[in-house]
């Protein structure tokens, strides 16, 4: 596909090489499953990918993964049928998360974190089953910055995402090369490039749970005043000064002489 070759296409493109480089996301010979929801974000993550592949000093391959989760009204066939056309390699996962959620969410409870934890699981495992050692997901700045105020505000721990990390299996390697890109570059870009984007059909489709949505709104007025909040609450991520902080064992390391 080619791209509108604008300022903004030029701009993410850079980003995510800078992240690339930066926390070594991508080494000669990867095979990277790339998690495609149908989402602006995922299509984006993919296909900036692939341009880089194309004049990457390395080689690596490029395999796109879409789960579907049994949501009646996911239209898997428009995404499947476009990434055909770009020529992509894809796998659809067809998956009972649907029934398990239903079954299992307690009344009052994000449909998002458990649809999450459930696909975080499969996704594992069709990396391997695929052959691929990394899996790449399109969470964007502004989902690491509010993922720690997140954190921060209503779990206790001082933790966002990160940008390159070893799976729970012990043999997927989880990298985000969006990690740079703000979701309001993305969201134009999408759109330029016209991304069959996909809802997933689940019944909160479109829309932030509770307590996002309240770090968006509070980003939001912040950046009223610092229109830099975001990439400072980002830089801080990769600032941390220890001897400052209340953890025992980082306090404990900071002491030996």
């Amino acid at each position: 596909m080619e791209f509108i070759d604008n300022i903004r296409y030029k701009k993410i493109k850079n980003a995510v090489g800078r992240a690339v480089a930066d926390f070594d996301l991508i080494r000669d010979g990867d095979r990277i499953a790339v998690a495609v929801s149908g989402g602006k974000d995922s299509y984006t993550l993919l296909h900036i990918l692939e341009a880089l592949r194309r004049r990457a000093p390395v080689k690596y391959e490029l395999i796109a993964v879409t789960i579907d989760s049994g949501y009646p009204g996911f239209r898997s066939d428009v995404i499947a049928s476009y990434l055909r056309e770009q020529g992509f390699v894809h796998h659809l996962e067809t998956t009972d998360h649907y029934d398990i959620i239903r079954e299992k969410r307690r009344p009052g409870s994000s449909y998002c974190s458990i649809c999450a934890r459930l696909k975080r699981g499969v996704l594992y495992t069709l990396a391997q089953k695929l052959g691929c050692n990394k899996l790449a997901l399109g969470h964007h700045l502004d989902d690491f910055v509010e993922t720690l105020l997140l954190n921060q505000f209503f779990v206790g721990t001082l933790k966002a995402m990160a940008p390159r990390m070893l799976a729970d299996n012990g043999e997927t390697t989880v990298i985000r090369p969006l990690v740079y890109v703000e979701e309001r570059e993305i969201i134009p870009f999408a759109r330029e490039n016209r991304f069959p984007v996909v809802c997933c059909s689940c019944p909160v489709c479109g829309t932030a749970d509770l307590q996002r949505r309240r770090m968006k709104k509070l980003l939001a007025e912040l950046e009223k005043e610092n229109p830099a909040v975001k990439r400072s609450l980002l830089r801080a991520l990769g600032n941390v000064q220890p001897r400052y902080l209340l953890d025992r064992e980082l306090q404990r390391l900071c002491d030996v002489p």
